[in-house]
């Protein structure tokens, strides 16, 4: 073979062999691209999801409020329930959401609002709107709170008043110190999913809406001891706390926001051991102090052990989850024994659910946290820094609120009449009857049932 051709099938197979490593370098390109546009997918699509799941825990509230009330009060918690996020959906769009996520300084953003801008300091790699409409349910979750204990003796024009000022301000303002780079944030607290953003926030400014309020009538004694006036149906009750069980595998999961995220499975087990654990000891207890299993209590347990893990659920092991869901099972009965002793009356338990156990769950996480955690070698740094959050959003939160509530009383009038009270909000506040079917009585005109 000449010299001549041999240097031409040389210079072939080598521009052969460069077409080739072109051409596989494309396709290790593009497939890199399809598994970088099907992982926005996926979590695309996972936080969608979850933020559909939230949703559907104002269905629960309504559920646990309702059922935990009287029957003459009924839609009336339906309409507040309902009023929460249709106009928290519209006033968080509008201020909420770049209070919370905007640009701007340690304390509150400051830009974005009605979801102008790029949000480019939230670094996502999923659509905003997806993240939006995730964090929107959440904010309505915060202002529901409160609804449960203010329930049957509250002016529904004030309620909303109160509604829109939490979502498009207080609730936002914590969420920014938290998860939108404030100073707590870069403080190092850990809050995964908000046992104290959501919870707490919620179950503070109930606490304030319930001293400014004042007991239902009939509810205390002169003698300082509390009156019994039982919700009208336990099983509305105990379908509420189903669904929002049922929920919260999207609210602590979905705070992920990444499908592709695969710790979701651990924090649905811890999720899901804390809840059973508060319901287990909740029952135990009661069953202790009572002589009987309580229901309601034992309701309310689950709930409390959902609140309670919500701050930690990815930061602790399944153990840890067990003994912070069967302490915050413990927690909600004494909690509520103790704010009937101070005539704090809460029909449903919203303080002790949200507000204590929301701080407690919090607390929890430096003491078991795996990174950090007191009993893993962290030290009291990561507790302190806990506990400095604690104390913050407890002072925003519960103080503002009774500002806001005063405000309320004074300029649009917080609480409905006697006489309104009495005959129930169904028809003073909204001119219907939840159950028109039911003969009526004289016990239920006096406001006894």
């Amino acid at each position: 073979m000449s010299r001549k051709v041999l240097r031409s099938k040389i210079l072939q197979t080598a521009g052969l062999t460069f077409m080739l490593v072109i051409l596989m370098s494309s396709l290790v390109l593009a497939q890199e691209d399809q598994a970088a546009a099907n992982a926005v997918a996926i979590n695309t699509m996972w936080t969608l999801i979850a933020a559909f799941l939230v949703f559907f825990m104002q269905a629960g509230f309504a559920m646990v409020e309702a059922g935990f009330t009287r029957a003459k009060n009924a839609g009336n918690i339906i309409m507040k329930n309902m009023m929460d996020f249709a106009a928290g959906s519209l006033v968080y769009w509008a201020v909420g959401f770049a209070f919370m996520f905007g640009a701007g300084n340690a304390f509150i953003g400051s830009t974005g609002f009605f979801l102008q801008g790029t949000f480019e300091n939230l670094g996502l790699d999923i659509p905003i709107m997806a993240f939006f409409i995730f964090q929107t349910v959440f904010a309505a979750t915060a202002a529901t709170i409160v609804s449960g204990a203010m329930a049957e003796r509250t002016n529904f024009s004030g309620y909303l008043a109160y509604s829109v000022v939490i979502t498009a301000f207080i609730y936002p303002v914590v969420g920014h110190w938290i998860w939108g780079g404030g100073w707590l944030e870069q403080m190092g607290i850990i809050d995964f999913a908000g046992s104290t953003v959501v919870h707490s926030v919620g179950g503070w400014a109930a606490l304030a809406g319930a001293i400014i309020l004042g007991p239902r009538i009939g509810k205390y004694n002169e003698d300082g001891s509390a009156n019994a006036l039982p919700g009208h149906n336990l099983l509305m009750a105990a379908l509420g706390v189903f669904i929002l069980w049922f929920g919260w595998f999207g609210f602590n999961p979905g705070s992920t926001i990444a499908g592709t995220d695969l710790s979701i499975a651990s924090i649905a087990v811890t999720t899901n051991l804390a809840a059973a654990a508060g319901a287990v000891l909740a029952m135990t207890v009661s069953w202790i102090k009572y002589g009987k299993a309580d229901v309601s209590m034992t309701l309310n347990g689950a709930l409390a052990g959902l609140v309670g893990i919500t701050a930690g659920t990815a930061d602790v092991t399944n153990i840890s989850a067990v003994i912070i869901g069967s302490i915050a099972g413990i927690i909600v009965i004494y909690s509520v024994e103790f704010f009937d002793k101070i005539q704090v009356d809460d029909p449903v338990g919203a303080i002790s659910v949200h507000g204590v156990c929301g701080a407690f769950g919090t607390l929890a996480v430096g003491v078991f946290a795996i990174d950090g955690g007191l009993l893993y070698g962290g030290g009291i740094s990561l507790l302190t820094t806990q506990l400095i959050g604690v104390a913050a959003v407890f002072f925003w939160a519960f103080g503002l609120g009774l500002v806001l509530f005063k405000a309320i009383d004074l300029v649009i009038g917080l609480r409905v009449s006697e006489k309104d009270e009495i005959e129930g909000l169904d028809f003073s506040e909204h001119g219907t009857e939840s159950y028109p079917d039911f003969v009526p009585n004289l016990k239920a005109q006096k406001g006894e049932v």
